[in-house]
């Protein structure tokens, strides 16, 4: 039997394995204790994160749809008030490396959240989510802008010591536009992609599934644009990547890995199988067994 080093690195977060929870998947990281233990992850992402607490969107909020789900959440969240009364301490008891994924809707949102979570040490690293509307200039996600992620991922850094991921809408025409802006600003690492917009209909009461419209099309459906985007970004910019986007198998991960990305997050897997992580990391290491890879980091970027 070969001894296997699954460990990689994001930049300064050394991670025992690839495999991280993506944020809105697994709350904060006690609610999948039942079926996951919480240290076995590479690394946890939290749930979004605003300023205010949000309520979220009206229901329905989630659908399934062929090979997928249509979620409209609308980042439910308690807020940062509460998350660093309630939050914090629960996330400071588990032994893997905490993500905070963060949304505004405006630069100075970005910037505050930054500064007010840049003191505590329980917080490896922040994931901006820069799928939300710029409200201050006209509604347009800042993610489709690459000026504007060019602007947000500078703010983070400005004001957060520790490394900072923008996560990428796939809604846009260049996704390596948006990438290489995100390293323009200071980004350490990109996570991508995000749930791809999208809709259903009900053909019987004649108006859309979801209490919102539209939602985020996530799953088995996406995994091909994801791997797509993947692989492009990873063509052009030299800082980590974060693969994400219909990982259901050991096999879908160890595809991203060699598209180019460091380490990989699990979602819509978890919704079906709430310990699809550990599984994933065991798949993973059967077929570096079977192809005889010691490292799982000699893997990154092989098809590119």
């Amino acid at each position: 039997m070969i001894e296997l080093d699954l460990t990689t690195r994001l930049a300064s977060l050394k991670l025992k394995n690839p495999v991280i929870t993506a944020s809105g998947t697994c709350g904060y990281g006690e609610e999948l204790k039942e079926y996951l233990d919480p240290d076995i992850p590479g690394a946890i992402t939290v749930k979004g994160l605003t300023i205010k607490p949000s309520v979220g969107n009206p229901a329905p909020r989630i659908t399934e749809t062929p090979a997928g789900i249509l979620n409209s959440i609308g980042l439910e969240n308690p807020g940062l008030e509460e998350f660093l009364a309630t939050k914090l301490s629960v996330i400071g008891k588990l032994n893997v490396p905490v993500l905070v994924n963060i949304s505004g809707h405006s630069l100075d949102d970005f910037a505050f959240l930054a500064e007010k979570l840049a003191p505590y040490p329980q917080i490896a690293g922040l994931e901006v989510n820069v799928s939300c509307p710029n409200l201050a200039g006209g509604g347009m996600a800042f993610g489709t802008d690459s000026e504007l992620v060019y602007r947000v991922a500078y703010r983070v850094k400005e004001n957060y010591p520790g490394p900072v991921i923008i996560k990428l809408t796939p809604n846009v025409t260049d996704i390596v536009e948006m990438a290489e802006a995100a390293v323009a600003g200071g980004a350490d690492i990109i996570s991508l992609i995000n749930t791809l917009l999208a809709m259903a209909i009900d053909i019987d009461d004649k108006r859309p599934l979801l209490g919102n419209t539209f939602g985020g099309l996530s799953g088995p459906a996406i995994k091909p644009v994801a791997l797509r985007m993947v692989y492009q970004v990873a063509s052009r910019v030299k800082i980590p990547i974060i693969g994400m986007g219909g990982i259901m198998t050991g096999r879908d991960a160890i595809e991203f890995i060699l598209a180019g990305a460091s380490a990989v997050a699990v979602g819509t897997a978890t919704l079906i199988d709430p310990g699809a992580v550990a599984r994933i990391i065991e798949e993973i290491k059967e077929y570096m067994i079977e192809k005889e890879i010691k490292r799982i980091k000699d893997l990154i970027g092989q098809a590119l």
